[in-house]
């Protein structure tokens, strides 16, 4: 047995302070409920004082999730949740199978929080970097629902589909980042390890060169003086760019231009649109108040120029107006999706339709996508072609002219 120092709130609402014996700390908490207090802190009295043994209120490392450690929690505690299991002993399992320090650490932090008597939401507050707000505002709307499990499996499901959509975009980038970086890296090869060499060769020969020839020897000639400066603005024109996307101004204006810049603006248009109807549906059919959802859109569209148009809609909104007229006007959103948000404020059925606009994206997503990956594939290996089979041409037009006269001459 062990003493441990509490506080809580009795049934009139005064605070009280006291100790009490018990085997752990999850039994005082269990004796303290079943006096009818709610519990605001319990802590291990260790050599007569009270002492961080035992005790939840500080959190002493940074806990943390990845993606998808992130849906297979949610997953997995709506199982369980779904089953009849107690959500502290559903966290405390969940804790016991967690592969990563900060994740363990995370529903440590949960439990520890459940066990003093905080709601789910109350402590996954207590850990932004884990837990976003849309996370947290589901998390809310289940607790006083009172249907927490069917709000965690929607959760689960929202991310997961979010999860598969980045992984689609993720894929189809790889390759040609890649494949360029092939391409960038073989040129540099040539032009200040090959080239070179062949230069030292026509210059001992007394013979007019193509143009062609002229043209890569001297850019191998600038490479390789100037190799320092080159390489050096190209990595300050790459650091400054991201600087400055980073800024808000160029935040705004890299989505701007995303959104308009041919090919790849109809596909950020479409991703932007997707991930909007997505978590729009999800939380309304949550039961997340309509102002507190337009915020969590808002901050989750991943665009900013899709951001400010919901902003903007919120204080229409709040007007009174409907969410479809400030949209119509944005001139963002394609009129399909402006018709069926105002059918759905009409009809009721605002989540449904939403859902089908977000499956309608995503199927456009993966089919541009696709698209998009069998068309760069040859202008990639046509652009490796020109930029390779230019460099070579270049360097045996010269040896071909020589062989032919060679040829003529006998």
């Amino acid at each position: 047995m062990g003493n441990y120092r509490y506080a809580a709130k009795d049934a009139t609402g005064r605070t009280v302070e006291d100790t009490i014996q018990a085997v752990d700390q999850g039994e005082a908490l269990a004796e303290l409920r079943r006096r009818n207090l709610v519990v605001l802190k319990v802590e291990e009295v260790a050599g007569g004082r009270a002492g961080a043994k035992g005790s939840f209120s500080l959190f002493k490392a940074r806990p943390s999730a990845s993606r998808e450690e992130l849906v297979m929690f949610t997953r997995q505690l709506a199982t369980m949740v779904g089953a009849g299991i107690a959500i502290l002993e559903a966290i405390e399992v969940l804790k016991e199978q967690a592969e990563t320090p900060g994740f363990k650490l995370c529903c440590e932090n949960l439990a520890a929080e459940l066990r003093g008597g905080s709601d789910l939401s109350a402590a996954m507050q207590k850990m932004p970097a884990v837990f976003s707000q849309l996370y947290i505002s589901m998390v809310c709307a289940g607790e006083v629902s009172g249907q927490m499990d069917v709000i965690l499996q929607r959760l689960a499901e929202y991310m997961e589909a979010n999860e598969a959509l980045r992984r689609e975009v993720k894929s189809a980038m790889t390759y040609p980042v890649i494949s360029l970086t092939l391409v960038l890296g073989i040129t540099a090869f040539l032009m200040l390890g090959v080239v070179p060499t062949f230069k030292e060769i026509f210059s001992q020969m007394d013979m007019e060169l193509p143009n062609l020839t002229k043209m890569v020897l001297g850019t191998s000639d600038f490479l390789r003086e100037h190799w320092v400066i080159v390489f050096g603005a190209l990595f300050a024109c790459i650091v400054g760019v991201v600087v400055f996307t980073r800024t808000k101004s160029g935040s705004y204006l890299y989505d701007q231009v995303s959104l308009k810049v041919p090919i790849f603006g109809p596909l950020a248009r479409k991703i932007a649109l997707a991930r909007f109807s997505r978590t729009f549906a999800t939380l309304i059919r949550s039961g997340v108040p309509i102002m507190g959802t337009l915020d969590i859109v808002a901050d989750t569209a991943g665009n900013q120029v899709v951001s400010n148009v919901v902003r903007a809609s919120k204080e229409s909104v709040k007007g009174g107006n409907m969410l479809s007229e400030p949209l119509s006007r944005s001139k963002v959103f394609p009129p399909m999706v402006v018709r069926m948000i105002a059918i759905g404020e009409k009809s009721g059925a605002l989540e449904t339709l939403l859902d089908k606009v977000a499956d309608f994206y995503d199927q456009q997503v993966k089919a541009q996508i696709k698209a998009l990956t069998s068309l760069i594939e040859p202008l990639l290996i046509s652009f490796m072609g020109i930029i390779v089979g230019g460099v070579v041409m270049a360097v045996f037009m010269p040896l071909l002219d020589i062989v032919g006269k060679l040829s003529s001459s006998k």
